[in-house]
């Protein structure tokens, strides 16, 4: 499992996360930043664990971010 986390008070709603890795990450119906699926969430909408399978998309995503508010670990 890889740990990742989402700043989201600096994401600008571009979209390229959810689109580069739409099973991990999606829009915020609420606030329309970015967030993690529940299904891999562990604390809050920001922060959760993706299976190794998921490592390229997510990866991705995290380098197309333009504001660079998705961490990997």
């Amino acid at each position: 499992m890889i740990k990742v986390t989402i700043e989201r008070d600096g994401c600008t709603s571009c979209g390229s996360c959810w689109a580069d890795c739409p099973e991990f990450f999606e829009e915020n119906p609420d606030d329309n930043f970015s967030q993690i699926i529940e299904k891999y969430r562990t604390s809050g909408v920001g922060e959760g664990e993706a299976p190794e399978d998921m490592v390229d998309c997510i990866t991705e995503a995290c380098e197309d971010c333009p504001v660079s508010v998705i961490h990997v670990s």
